[in-house]
């Protein structure tokens, strides 16, 4: 494993960054510590009688449903913490979706088929478009977990040198495009499943609605748009801002001739085996069109439009089923690719890869258990449903166009990413707010969730904090031996600038439009009441 440098601290606003954040504890001990803190508040707040009237549900006279703050003290919330703690753990909405999704996924990586995939995908790019290319490919691969940041990252940087360009400005440009284009994509995927997973919960647990539910194709049509937005964004500023800037290219003699492991061309065995893996994703695309399309068929899809809830229920286990297809697409594939490319020699080596992606998620899992009980107990306590009632009454009060409140989510957001970098803990500390608040303002999860991942997306590039910032700085020096923190920081700043900025005017027309953000997910929402 490489080993990773440890970044000396900087001076101003980065140095501020990076030293507030390495002191706060990890995201498994902050979601304890604020448990602790919700306690306390929880207690204060029944104390003080801290209440909102319920926006659709009413009292058994008829009356306006008083919401009353829950100390998390009361005998029944001690006794529900110990006795549903399983259940408060395994119930968890985004643990099973994403458990189930990895364990495709896993196979996939493992196998080869990612690496392979990225390696066919940009190295026969032409030279004059090989920095949209690169972009366009870092995007996709984050479907492929950490591959896009091993794999893609140092290979940019080798064919950018291969055509006579600056590599630094390859390893840029696929940084930008695997971590700030973190939420951009042509498909949902595993973090699709994770972080609707936690909007689930926030949802379920705000008493709201009891007729929305999770899907994982939400923002579908949203995470598209931010692909092709950000595509021209990294191509210009690549081209036009960090090439010009970093200068020509002068390889020494070793640089000129060896580029390493990651030039090597595919084998026969690699090529054979993303060509089986392209049929094993047609046929799965194919046997989920027969159970979608078919009259009588099982996820029956047939509606007349989006905006029909009937039809949404009737059309909501196609929606729900694409966890599972994402799983049996992943691991399909990887099993054909790995079959013909030699990493896959018997039943077992499947077994050990899907046991082996299991074993990689058992901080999830540890981090999974905290978020649970925050969540839940948030949950308990009525705080996060009063939050969100106050919060939204002081929204209307101010007169703010809901497009500004949207724009203002993502900037917060993109502040937040800065010191937490974790993008599921993130959210599992907000959601449990913004969730109802937003549905009670007449947004829906989908449009929540959407604003919430573009400014997750957009800081990843320029925060110290970042778990991949280290690795990148190493792949840097190996081309300039002089490259630090600052640099790298320098070098990323403008795409952080334009893809925020960019990301904050899509979220805003989106909301102006009111465009659905995906299929079966309109941006408008309509609370149903009793």
């Amino acid at each position: 494993m490489t080993q990773l440098p440890a970044t000396a601290s900087s001076g101003g606003f980065l140095g501020f960054v990076e030293r507030t954040g390495n002191r706060l504890p990890d995201p498994v001990f902050l979601f304890l510590y604020l448990i602790a803190l919700l306690i306390i508040i929880s207690v204060v707040c029944s104390l003080l009688g801290v209440s909102a009237f319920h926006p659709t549900k009413l009292a058994a006279d008829g009356s306006p449903l008083l919401l009353t703050s829950v100390s998390l003290l009361a005998p029944d919330n001690i006794a529900r913490l110990w006795v549903d703690m399983p259940k408060t753990f395994t119930h968890f909405h985004p643990l099973g979706y994403v458990l189930v999704v990895m364990l495709g996924a896993g196979v996939a990586e493992r196998s080869g088929l990612f690496a392979a995939g990225i390696r066919a995908a940009v190295r026969g790019a032409p030279k004059v478009l090989l920095t949209p290319v690169v972009a366009l490919v870092a995007m996709l691969s984050n479907h492929a977990a950490d591959a896009g940041y091993v794999v893609l990252i140092p290979l940019a940087a080798i064919l950018f040198a291969s055509a006579g360009r600056h590599p630094l400005a390859g390893i840029a440009a696929a940084f930008a495009g695997v971590s700030g284009g973190f939420s951009a994509n042509i498909a949902p995927g595993q973090l699709d499943a994770l972080l609707f997973g936690i909007t689930e919960a926030a949802a379920d647990g705000s008493g709201l609605d009891s007729a929305w539910s999770m899907n994982i194709a939400g923002n579908w049509t949203f995470i598209v748009a931010l692909m092709f937005l950000y595509l021209p964004i990294i191509w210009y500023v690549t081209d036009k801002i960090i090439e010009p800037r970093l200068g020509v290219w002068q390889p020494n003699a070793e640089q000129a001739h060896d580029y390493g492991e990651e030039a090597a061309d595919l084998t026969s065995g690699q090529r054979s085996g993303l060509r089986r893996a392209g049929l094993a994703m047609l046929g799965v695309c194919i046997a989920w069109a027969v159970m979608t399309l078919g009259p009588g068929t099982p996820l029956l899809l047939d509606g007349p439009g989006t905006q029909d809830m009937a039809w949404y229920q009737k059309a909501n286990p196609f929606f729900r089923s694409l966890v599972a297809a994402f799983m049996i697409l992943f691991l399909l594939a990887g099993w054909a690719y790995g079959k013909a490319a030699g990493t896959i020699k018997n039943q077992q080596d499947l077994i050990d890869m899907m046991t082996e992606s299991m074993k990689d998620m058992g901080y999830y899992l540890v981090l999974a258990f905290a978020a649970a009980h925050f969540v839940a107990m948030f949950n308990w306590s009525n705080l996060g449903l009063i939050s969100a009632v106050h919060g939204a009454d002081a929204i209307k009060n101010s007169g703010l166009p809901l497009p500004i409140v949207l724009g203002m989510i993502v900037l917060f957001a993109a502040l937040l990413n800065l010191f937490v970098g974790s993008a599921s803990a993130k959210w599992a500390l907000l959601a449990p707010v913004l969730v109802p608040m937003l549905m009670l303002l007449g947004i829906s999860p989908e449009g929540a969730t959407a604003a919430y991942r573009v400014g997750d997306g957009a800081t990843n590039i320029i925060t110290p904090l970042m778990v991949y910032f280290p690795l990148i700085l190493i792949f840097a020096q190996r081309w300039q031996t002089n490259f630090g923190l600052g640099s790298l920081t320098a070098m990323m700043i403008p795409y952080s600038v334009f893809m925020l900025v960019s990301g904050v005017l899509l979220m805003m027309l989106w909301i102006f439009l009111g465009l659905d953000l995906g299929p079966g997910a309109p941006v408008g929402f309509e609370l149903s009441s009793d």
